[in-house]
């Protein structure tokens, strides 16, 4: 096939890589790559990962997608890597590692991060400032954390990049940061698109963390070309270009094609996220809501559940259940689980923002207590978490016509009808459940082309929706589901 064109999208997420080679001349995913990543944890919220396993686990997907794919690595015009955004990657003056990244997870620095805000002036000094709420697991805190715990490294630090970043300096020996993923860092003002200098002096008033910064890039412009060893060692071509690529929610964004407003996504993952596209930095006055840039030129306001997937696979694990039975119990039982009502808090939350509120079970009598009502009630849960989410976006200005899920709770039919009935809004999945990764390759033929060719023309052609999928809020169960949302509304407001 004379005609093809070949690009690779990269997503190296908290819990593994995942590659995928897609011909942008027919929208056509050809092949898929996948390997998994550890977790360095400590009781003390610590959630780091060794970098190098990023790099391994880059080699293994990439080589498994080109093989899945049947195409010759030597034919790949273009790479672009989505990351999981947040995470501190730390280099020294020779490019090496100085210690692991800290991840987006990790709320050991949640001391550091309470101090930074308070320096700010609090939520609305930080939103004045920033256009964003500084939260434990951004990247902000976990400077002052490593100035405090380990101040001889910290001495030695010459670049400090986000996971993408790190992976595009892997590829091309270059240090820069593109504003979606750099939005996510709490030292960059989303309004004006710029670091804000002066709170990294405040944490070193040595101005060895501000020359330390990447050189910002815009989202359509190319890092530059892959190294050849590097090339060699993925199998790839020597002349691919590397593009700027972007943080996971903004690839996701693209991999969906929520590139203009109208569109929302909703991604039903570990936890959960919604967002949509704006055209203008309209930052909400809700700290829940974070106003981070697009990696298409524009902006991306959203927000983050801790609990999703998490608080239903502990349900499925405790009731002993595979998701075939989960799902079938969840289905046997009303709206509303019969008065049954869970605040699945396990992680704390986000959004409603509760940090340190724990999961609880309300509404239990004699004669609701069964499985199929708990099963029902953690579903309900987590999704009322998302549509709390969601009136504070509406509440915004944001408009939606339609909801385009994503992530593993997407694939279940009755989470589909629930979040239907409680967003009051139809829903359909993307036939590319990996949407970060089909963003990256979207985005790396979208560089390629020198921007020739609109970011809208490839996601038309490259983002395909299952109609299959699509599902209808039905009125009657629009109006139960509203009912039992305000119990769970009630219910937070007692916490």
């Amino acid at each position: 096939m004379a005609n093809q064109q070949l690009f690779l999208g990269i997503d190296c997420g908290t819990q593994g890589t995942k590659a995928l080679i897609l011909d942008a001349t027919s929208g056509q995913v050809l092949g898929h790559g996948a390997a998994a990543h550890t977790m360095i944890s400590g009781t003390d919220g610590r959630r780091e990962q060794d970098t190098a396993q990023w790099l391994d686990a880059f080699t293994q997907a990439t080589h498994q997608a080109l093989a899945s794919a049947g195409v010759d690595g030597q034919d790949i015009l273009g790479i672009s890597v989505s990351g999981q955004q947040h995470g501190l990657v730390l280099l020294d003056d020779q490019g090496q590692v100085l210690r692991p990244a800290k991840l987006w997870c990790d709320t050991e620095s949640t001391p550091q991060n309470d101090r930074l805000l308070a320096h700010l002036g609090g939520e609305s000094g930080s939103l004045e400032r920033l256009g964003v709420v500084i939260a434990p697991g951004y990247t902000v805190s976990k400077l002052l954390w490593t100035r405090e715990h380990y101040p001889q490294l910290f001495n030695r630090i010459a670049s400090i990049l986000l996971p993408h970043d790190f992976l595009n300096h892997w590829l091309t020996g270059r240090h820069c940061s593109e504003y979606g993923d750099a939005s996510g860092t709490g030292y960059f003002n989303v309004r004006t698109r710029q670091w804000d200098v002066r709170l990294l002096q405040h944490i070193d008033p040595d101005g060895r963390l501000q020359s330390a910064l990447p050189e910002l890039i815009e989202a359509h412009q190319p890092v530059g070309r892959i190294l050849p060893a590097v090339a060699a060692h993925l199998g790839i071509n020597p002349d691919a270009g590397v593009a700027s690529g972007g943080g996971d929610n903004m690839m996701g964004a693209i991999g969906t094609g929520n590139i203009q407003p109208g569109v929302i996504t909703m991604s039903l993952g570990s936890s959960g996220t919604v967002y949509a596209y704006a055209a203008e930095p309209a930052v909400s006055p809700q700290p829940s809501v974070a106003t981070f840039c697009s990696s298409s030129g524009g902006w991306l306001p959203l927000i983050c559940t801790m609990n999703l997937t998490n608080a239903t696979g502990a349900m499925r694990e405790l009731l002993e259940l595979d998701i075939e039975a989960f799902n079938a119990l969840v289905a046997r039982a009303p709206i509303g689980a019969e008065g049954v009502c869970m605040l699945p808090f396990l992680n704390g939350e986000r959004v409603p923002a509760l940090p340190h509120a724990t999961g609880s079970l309300f509404g239990l009598t004699t004669t609701n207590l069964t499985r199929a009502n708990l099963c029902r009630a953690v579903v309900e849960g987590t999704t009322f978490g998302l549509r709390y989410g969601l009136d504070l976006l509406r509440a915004n200005g944001l408009e939606a016509q339609s909801i385009r899920l994503i992530g593993g709770g997407s694939k279940s039919p009755i989470w589909r009808q629930i979040v239907a009935d409680i967003m009051d809004t139809t829903v359909i999945c993307t036939e590319q459940s990996e949407a970060a990764a089909l963003g990256a390759a979207i985005q790396a033929a979208w560089c390629h082309s020198g921007s020739r060719e609109s970011l809208a023309d490839l996601c038309e052609r490259c983002v395909k929706l299952d109609p299959a999928s699509e599902t209808r809020p039905v009125t009657e169960q629009v109006a139960a589901s509203q009912k039992a949302y305000v119990h769970y509304q009630e219910h937070v407001a007692s916490l």
